[in-house]
């Protein structure tokens, strides 16, 4: 089928039962999170300085600062350079014979073990399977490309040699998303399998080539060119069970020339048993995205004084964290679903928070994803130099966008963005 822009991004309909029509036979897709080890899912949703300040930070809301990122960093082609792990997803509704099939929980996700490997052909060849090409941090950089201006955003990770990144690659050039992957020789792309039960979704994920990505592929010339010209780099916490050396490399180079660093936790399981990775890389952190969930399996792994429960707290715990580059303060941003997202600043003891503007119920179509979204908005809203409160708003609006459609994917014809 030619691709259609009538239709949200994200999905690639299923036209017959096979994998090979399948693969012949799809739209345009862009979709999901793969959350490797086994948790529940939360409900959530060129290279100048700075202009001369002193020492202490710069000022948030400065105009100044405002006007130089949306005159330089959202004028320059990429200037978003996002990491993480490319996953094609594979999502079918099921029932509970094939959850208890594969051993699998209704509200869950794990890393796929020999045991499940089967699943993915048998979603394919026995359900009314969709392909919907994703990754978390793939999922935020088509979210980015939604908003931003043409080649603005370019993405890294791991694939095999096949059809399935044939299908990814083309998946994100239609959306506008460039992509430079590592090519793996002998490992296949990586899959997500979701089953989806009522309004719960069971991922099992086989990471493959995505979890082969290596320190080399980002200091290639090539590759080390784009990083060198981007201003913006965002990491999804899923690449600290990969590459936490090409995570520590982005960090350094954003901190030695003042550029922007983000990192989105991604899951509880990240902030507990990749705890190492993660806090090696804390000092460069300039934005810190999570859930509250994440945020309270932080506060319990880091052992903080306050209360898991205390969003407000973890927020101003993080934000205070030592840091690399001392000319910005860092920001520590925690969604909570519908309530309100919770921002805190480095070195103020205000801690904001900024309501969610809630749909109808009857609209919401699938809330896997918004978080990514969340994310894709906000990250733009840096990019193109606006205010701290209007990235927060762009973050809702795009995950109120994304909620409406299947999986993360957004609608076209595109949307512009109406502050709330």
């Amino acid at each position: 089928m030619p691709f259609s822009t009538s239709l949200p991004s994200g999905v690639i309909p299923r036209t017959a039962r096979t994998i090979s029509k399948a693969l012949r036979s799809y739209y345009n897709p862009t979709n999901i999170c793969a959350v490797p080890l086994s948790y529940k899912i939360s409900p959530r949703q060129k290279n100048a300085p700075l202009p001369t300040t002193p020492s202490h930070f710069l000022p948030y809301t400065a105009a100044a600062r405002r006007h130089y990122l949306s005159t330089m960093a959202a004028n320059k082609e990429y200037a978003l350079l996002c990491l993480e792990n490319p996953l094609l997803d594979i999502q079918a509704v099921g029932n509970a014979d094939l959850l208890k099939k594969y051993n699998l929980k209704d509200n869950d996700a794990i890393l796929a073990s020999p045991e499940h490997v089967p699943i993915y052909d048998d979603l394919l060849e026995n359900f009314d399977a969709k392909l919907i090409a994703g990754g978390a941090a793939q999922n935020t950089a088509r979210g980015a490309s939604y908003i931003l201006p043409p080649n603005s955003v370019v993405y890294l990770g791991g694939v095999g040699n096949d059809k399935y990144a044939d299908i990814l690659r083309d998946a994100v050039k239609q959306v506008g998303l460039r992509v430079e992957y590592r090519v793996d020789p002998k490992e296949p792309t990586g899959r997500c399998g979701v089953v989806i039960t009522g309004h719960n979704r069971s991922l099992c994920t086989d990471l493959a080539a995505a979890n082969h990505y290596d320190l080399d592929h980002l200091k290639s010339p090539k590759i080390w060119e784009l990083v060198k010209n981007a201003q913006f780099y965002y990491v999804g916490g899923y690449h600290f069970t990969v590459c936490p050396p090409a995570i520590q490399a982005l960090g350094e180079e954003a901190a030695a020339n003042n550029k922007t660093f983000v990192v989105n936790v991604s899951a509880p399981f990240i902030a507990e048993f990749f705890k190492d990775p993660l806090d090696a890389s804390s000092p460069y952190w300039d934005y810190v995205i999570c859930n509250e969930s994440e945020a309270a399996a932080y506060a319990r792994s880091h052992s903080l004084s306050v209360a898991e429960t205390d969003v407000p707290g973890i927020a101003k715990a993080i934000a205070n964290l030592p840091k690399a580059n001392t000319k910005k303060p860092r920001v520590a941003v925690i969604t909570q679903g519908t309530l309100p997202t919770v921002v805190a600043i480095q070195g103020q003891d205000e801690v904001k928070q900024y309501p969610v503007h809630a749909i109808d119920a009857s609209k919401i179509n699938d809330t896997n994803g918004a978080g990514d979204a969340f994310a894709g908005g906000f990250v733009a809203g840096l990019v193109q130099g606006k205010p701290l409160e209007t990235c927060v708003d762009l973050g809702q609006w795009l995950a109120r966008l994304s909620i409406q459609e299947l999986g993360p994917s957004y609608p076209f014809p595109k949307q512009t963005y109406q502050p709330s």
